[in-house]
């Protein structure tokens, strides 16, 4: 499973490909594409998915039978890494370089002499309509250089790298400003000229490895999750709730982009589900009221040399299974009920799970869980995979979680939530 979560990761450098990636698996799978702002024609017994700005996707099975609710997971495709700007290529002191701007809360250091490629989206004009076309350089183009230790005495020491000053990419001796331009395009399959605009990122171009209790690579937040989460969906057994893949772009800037878990995408892609299936706004607020959401994003390992900064008594392990997310004020969504639901699923699917909680005095960050929650009210819990490094351009999890986080997953898309009126559950 490692292996193939490798080339998973391998092929998904930026979220348009993570999301192009899991179409090429819907579609295999016998699944139907839809499109917004098209009328939908949706039968029961029918797979289907949409995507928005081809970096988000929402896919959904409709039962043979009648329904009670959805069955949600949802992750995020996107990582923090560099975007190239508008004008991208420049020359100074004899070299070429990128002009960037850093996308997330990286680890900056983490990005010093690392092979480094590019990869994106390029719209260009197609005849008389405007085209996009996805592109990946896959091999390395650029490194962010370290300044020698003997020019940098204190570079040792506690230093702040400065993304204008010390984070700018090499990329060669010579003025390559024409010679990028015709790459992208012949990338692209069009004339440099054709070209209007793209959003291009740097990528990690480190491959994925399985060594000792171990796995590391890069964008393992999330895509650890969204593997495990396809894999899952794909394979699940029917039920009379609709399971839903939901993978939204933008979480690592604050998810409030038109793509991202604080918009109305979910919310309308289930809002057309119950519409085209007859059911009215009434019958849609039920459904929801009878459904359930897992928000499923990665969390922090016990860190080998720094134990101190976690809890003492909530504190998870890589290779320990499911970390379910608990905080007081609600950075991450999961309370007593939506709690239990996890770890009966854990129980049943025979995989083990964990509790994570923020050291007291050190503020969390929060995930989509909470941010879709406001849009489509439910039960929701926050899970995760533990891992080390989250945010560095290379990251370490379990070699085991993989498959815990599929087999747990699988048993979540396989069940149905039921809600008795003597507020007792059953799944």
């Amino acid at each position: 499973m490692n292996k193939r979560l490798f080339e998973f990761i391998e092929k998904s450098p930026t979220a348009f490909h993570t999301v192009a990636n899991i179409c090429d698996t819907l579609i295999s799978k016998g699944y139907e594409r839809l499109y917004e702002g098209s009328k939908w024609k949706i039968n029961k017994g029918g797979k289907y998915f949409v995507t928005r700005n081809d970096s988000s996707v929402v896919a959904f099975r409709i039962p043979a039978d009648d329904f009670g609710g959805f069955m949600i997971a949802a992750s995020h495709s996107d990582s923090p890494c560099f975007k190239l700007k508008e004008n991208p290529v420049f020359t100074d002191s004899g070299y070429t370089k990128f002009s960037c701007e850093k996308y997330g809360g990286m680890i900056n250091s983490t990005w010093l002499d690392r092979p480094l490629s590019v990869a994106g989206r390029v719209v260009y004009k197609d005849e008389d309509s405007i085209k996009s076309v996805l592109v990946d350089f896959k091999e390395p183009v650029a490194l962010i250089p370290n300044v020698a230790i003997h020019l940098n005495r204190k570079a040792n020491e506690e230093s702040s790298l400065n993304a204008a000053v010390d984070l700018v990419p090499l990329v060669s001796l010579e003025d390559s400003t024409a010679s990028f331009k015709a790459s992208v395009a012949e990338l692209s399959g069009t004339h440099e000229d054709n070209i209007l605009s793209s959003d291009l990122f740097l990528y990690n171009a480190d491959k994925g490895v399985c060594w000792s209790d171990f796995i590391s690579a890069p964008r393992l937040d999330d895509l650890q999750c969204v593997f495990a989460a396809l894999d899952a969906f794909v394979s699940a057994k029917a039920k009379t709730s609709i399971p839903v893949l939901a993978v939204f772009d933008n979480e690592e800037v604050g998810s409030s982009t038109k793509q991202g878990a604080d918009s109305d995408f979910l919310y309308n892609v289930l809002l057309k589900v119950s519409s085209s299936l007859g059911f009215s706004n009434v019958d849609f607020a039920d459904f929801l009221a009878k459904s359930f959401m897992l928000s499923c994003d990665n969390g922090h390992a016990v860190h080998p040399n720094h134990p101190e900064l976690t809890d003492k008594n909530n504190s998870v392990k890589m290779n320990g299974g499911i970390v379910i997310k608990y905080n007081a004020n609600q950075r991450y969504c999961t309370d007593a009920v939506s709690s239990a639901i996890v770890k009966t699923l854990c129980r049943r699917a025979e995989i083990p799970f964990q509790a994570y909680a923020n050291r007291s005095d050190i503020a969390g960050g929060s995930t989509l869980g909470n941010i879709a929650n406001t849009h489509l009210s439910m039960i929701t819990a926050d899970i995760g995979l533990a891992q080390l490094s989250m945010h560095s351009s290379f990251e370490t999890a379990g070699k085991d979680d993989t498959e815990y986080m599929q087999k747990f997953l699988f048993e979540f898309f396989s069940s149905s939530l039921n809600f008795p009126e003597n507020n007792s559950y059953t799944i």
